[in-house]
């Protein structure tokens, strides 16, 4: 038999988790979401046999290997540590929890047991952000010392964009630097090592009635290697998606460039990452144009986790993020958080 996983979250776990686990060779054998009948539906239209509005109750049910946690932040130090303290392997989306506390609580519980447990940063799968590792680790740019780190989306450019509820709420984990800024937190200290010293500036540029959590963010860092890097984001920008990634060294620069990754040095520039592979199929009924992107993403996660249930000595690159790494981001978020200037006019 196969191995088997269950899933929590009917929104991006539907989306995204149960396509990926599947292209990895695992069976999804249940969905856990908070109402009982709707969960079934759903999981009945996508071929998965039993819906559940309860982790425990889909624990009795299945003999899985694995839990995948896709709910909100609020949530996730609960199921985590139910999954633990059954027995299961887990992959729990950013941020880890709502806390440090909560997050090392976890990271212990997890270790004691013997479990695989990953945190669903999933774009160290991206090719381009495993080429700027790659090229930082092999020496190629030598001693690293600036790294510009900007985005700026329109996702949340209106005041009544539509969100989940939890979105904007503080005190359920909400905001962009919890939901996205840990990605790039994450790539960072992969990139550079751990982060000892921010700050920043933390608020909505676009005043919300759903709630005051941010809608973007400025930090000013310091990895103990002694590299500084400027980490911008904004959800709030009116316009075409703009990313800028960008790590100075001293004997060259890497940078991803519409999905890529180029070397420059003194001996002029080259491209690092090949032409990409058509991305999996899709829902054709999600219309969000990166869904495909986080999918082929998470299915390198979700292979990595395979092999390594099979292998417990597996040592390949890309490698996930752990929970000790999913605690590590956090507590650059909290010293973010505690560090923060608010925005003028805007909630922080």
């Amino acid at each position: 038999m196969g191995r088997r996983a269950i899933v929590c979250g009917t929104g991006f776990g539907l989306r995204v988790h149960v396509p990926a686990l599947r292209a990895a060779g695992f069976e999804v054998a249940a969905l856990v979401g908070r109402d009982a009948d709707r969960t079934a539906r759903r999981a009945a239209r996508l071929g998965i046999p039993a819906g559940f509005d309860s982790l425990v109750a889909a624990l009795n049910a299945t003999a899985a290997d694995v839990v995948t946690i896709a709910t909100p932040p609020d949530t996730h130090a609960e199921l985590a540590a139910l999954a633990i303290a059954a027995g299961r392997h887990v992959i729990c989306e950013k941020p880890l929890a709502l806390t440090v506390a909560q997050a090392e609580a976890l990271t212990e519980a997890a270790a004691a047991a013997g479990l695989v447990a990953l945190v669903g940063t999933e774009f160290r799968w991206d090719p381009a952000v495993e080429a700027v590792r790659a090229a930082i680790a092999t020496g190629l740019i030598g001693r690293p010392h600036t790294a510009t780190v900007l985005r700026s989306y329109p996702i949340l450019a209106a005041a009544d964009a539509p969100t989940p509820a939890w979105w904007f709420d503080r005190s359920r984990g909400g905001g962009w630097l919890r939901a996205n800024g840990t990605h790039l937190i994450d790539q960072l200290q992969l990139w550079l090592g751990p982060i000892v010293d921010v700050a920043a500036v933390l608020g909505q540029s676009v005043p919300r009635p759903a709630g005051d959590a941010d809608d973007g963010y400025a930090v000013l860092l310091r990895t103990a290697g002694g590299a500084i890097a400027v980490l911008q984001e904004s959800a709030a920008t009116w316009g075409e998606p703009a990313e800028v990634t960008r790590i100075a060294g001293t004997d060259g620069t890497v940078s991803i460039v519409d999905g890529h990754a180029f070397l420059a040095t003194a001996g002029g520039t080259r491209r690092l990452t090949p032409e990409p592979s058509p991305p999996p199929p899709t829902d054709a009924a999600d219309a969000r144009p990166w869904t495909a992107a986080e999918i082929a993403a998470y299915t390198g996660l979700a292979q990595w986790l395979y092999r390594r249930l099979d292998d417990p000595h597996l040592t390949e690159v890309p490698a996930p993020a752990t929970f000790a790494d999913g605690l590590s981001v956090l507590r650059v978020v909290e010293a973010i958080e505690a560090a923060a200037v608010a925005f003028p006019g805007g909630a922080r």
